[in-house]
């Protein structure tokens, strides 16, 4: 479509080559396996290079408030995250239910209700990691999670006035023009709360079929390796007297309870129904990524005693694997007897030999050459032995710090607080996002390491970078041209041209940004309501949807971006499902606007 327009009068070569660099960006996002931030930034690159933007105008993405505050809010989301926060919103909120629709229907429904009274931005933020966790647990594919996540938070956003900044941008608008009455907070509800309805109705009834099954490597894996390791249920933990199923702990991805030892007693073939009690031994076996994830359970401790005689605090650790070479000092002998953990400041908490169970306790396994260790110990261990003839193999798990429970108290009202002060308007989002991160680091709900290490900077570069692509098709008069032309079709009819209104700003959305595209589009909706005499407030409310209603594409709306790597999509996943949304919330609102606000007075 865009490089149809070259043919129209005045369309000069910046233009033509603006048209060709976007459709070249789709192209690549649709055909190739490339990251949008590579595809993006190349894109950006060859208009910088060409002239048609300057310096500034290309970086100007990279100091927008927007992208900054989702940048900060990666930090929130480390402080939720290692202080074992997101486990406890996923039992609260999402639950545990047993199938794929009724897990999308958990998840949808509360985010559609928080995003209308909070930014959806930082919901989706937030949300992320604990979603993650949560399709682990159940052993559903995250990818038919996070666009579900992403698409609620948009619809919940169409809601109100501060559920989305792009409403807040038309609302700006409309007080600037001074022709129209200022907008409420529930004045855009009249249509955004039936479009989010009909939204998630569709979602709902659909994605299990429309979205794909990218089931991750360890549901791939059929003869893993597998680590034997032994767990304590702590007697004042909120798992005595729970059952196992309740417990979470019956369907666990990778790794299975083989036994609970109880007060000497073995209790093998556990049933769901088994109810825990202080002290339990509890004996699993799984391969190493399911081990991380049982560290992080609250009301868990690892069996061995060892951990606790560590000279560095728990939170301050990680988990790493080691293979025992011959030349150990330890091999032949058992971990106790051979002093493990005076000899390396590590204790070992699971131990994996050629897929065999190994009975014994920790403690009691006599070592053998290529005997594969889990190792507690601080992050030094590494370097300190990466190249010792103790080992092979040396090497630090990923994310596998123990949770700071003892700070999710304080993580959870850092969380509170933020969205207080983001809903009631008393700090903008960048500042309340400021705010909250440097009170995580401060009340060490988590690490300065933790917090740059959680920043996805390619998701922050690809954001950046669409910025930049927008201001081109802006400053060139790409975007300008296509709206034109596609207003002067409709005729001098208002249903007609406010379906076209729509439609031209559904398109502006998903080509640069939701709020580039209803800054661009706002003048000419009162333009067009101007030359038909009718009431404008339909054709203001239509850019307001449509502009935040960008759901075909990746780039048309940030958390769809957001959740572009966790859910591993390519960008056709959204074109099949959002598409015919787009298409939905199109309908209701160009069907309800004009009863709200008709178009001429009687």
């Amino acid at each position: 479509m865009l490089l149809g327009l070259a043919s129209g009068s005045g369309f000069n070569w910046q233009e033509a080559t603006t048209a060709g660099v976007v459709a070249g960006v789709f192209l690549l996002l649709i055909f190739t396996q490339l990251g949008p931030e590579f595809i993006l930034i190349g894109g950006l690159a060859v208009l910088l290079l060409t002239g048609i933007v300057t310096p500034d105008q290309a970086l100007s993405g990279f100091a927008n408030e927007g992208m900054i505050t989702v940048g900060v809010l990666f930090v929130v989301g480390a402080g939720v995250r290692e202080t074992g926060a997101v486990t406890w919103i996923a039992e609260r909120i999402l639950g545990r239910p047993k199938t794929t629709a009724r897990a999308i229907t958990r998840l949808t429904v509360p985010v559609t209700i928080g995003s209308a009274v909070m930014n959806n931005t930082p919901l989706v933020a937030m949300m992320i990691p604990a979603t993650a966790d949560w399709a682990k647990q159940l052993r559903i594919p995250v990818s038919k999670l996070m666009i579900p996540l992403s698409y609620a938070a948009i619809l919940g956003g169409t809601c109100t006035l501060i559920g989305t900044s792009t409403n807040l941008v038309v609302a700006g608008l409309v007080e600037e023009s001074k022709a129209l009455p200022p907008l409420g907070m529930l004045d855009i509800t009249w249509v955004g709360l039936p479009a989010a309805l009909a939204g998630l109705a569709f979602i709902l009834l659909f994605s299990r079929w429309l979205l794909p099954d990218r089931s991750s490597v360890i549901s791939q894996l059929t003869d893993p390796k597998e680590y034997t390791i032994e767990m304590l249920v702590a007697p004042d933990s909120g798992l005595v007297g729970r059952s196992i199923e309740e417990a979470g702990l019956r369907h666990l991805q990778g790794v299975f309870l083989a036994e609970i030892d109880r007060d000497g007693m073995i209790l093998p073939a556990v049933g769901p129904q088994e109810r825990l009690r202080g002290n339990d031994r509890l004996v699993f076996v799984g391969i190493v990524d399911s081990v991380i994830d049982l560290q992080k359970v609250r009301g868990l401790l690892p069996a061995t005693d060892q951990v606790f005689k560590l000279d560095r605090p728990r939170n301050e650790r990680c988990l790493i694997e080691a293979v025992v070479s011959q030349s150990c000092p330890v091999t032949g002998k058992t971990i106790r007897d051979g002093r493990f953990r005076s000899l390396y400041n590590a204790a070992v908490i699971a131990v994996a030999r050629n897929g065999e169970r190994l009975r014994q306790k920790i403690g009691d396994i006599v070592l053998r050459p290529g005997d594969s260790l889990l190792l507690e110990a601080a992050p030094s261990f590494v370097d300190q032995h990466r190249n010792s003839r103790d080992f092979f193999l040396v090497s630090q798990l990923a994310n596998s710090n123990p949770p700071k429970h003892e700070r999710t108290v304080a993580a959870l009202l850092i969380l509170l607080a933020m969205v207080v002060l983001m809903t009631s308007n008393l700090l903008s989002p960048l500042k309340a996002a400021l705010v909250a991160s440097f009170l995580m680091l401060i009340t060490r709900c988590c690490t300065p390491r933790a917090a740059a290490r959680s920043i996805d900077f390619g998701v922050l570069l690809a954001i950046g970078a669409s910025f930049g692509i927008g201001t081109a098709l802006e400053v060139t008069g790409v975007a300008k041209t296509l709206a034109e032309s596609m207003t002067g079709l409709a005729g001098g009819h208002a249903w007609a041209t406010l379906a076209l209104v729509y439609a031209v700003t559904l398109i502006v959305t998903e080509l640069i940004t939701n709020n580039a595209a209803a800054a661009l589009m706002f003048p000419l909706c009162i333009a067009t309501a101007t030359r038909l005499e009718a009431n404008p407030m339909p054709f203001v409310v239509a850019v307001m949807m449509a502009a935040s209603a960008g759901f075909a594409t990746p780039i048309g709306y940030q958390t769809n971006l957001m959740v572009y790597g966790p859910g591993g999509y390519r960008f056709s996943d959204y074109v099949k499902i959002g598409l015919p949304l787009d298409i939905l919330v199109g309908v209701v609102t160009v069907a309800l606007a004009p009863l709200v606000w008709p178009f001429f007075s009687s």
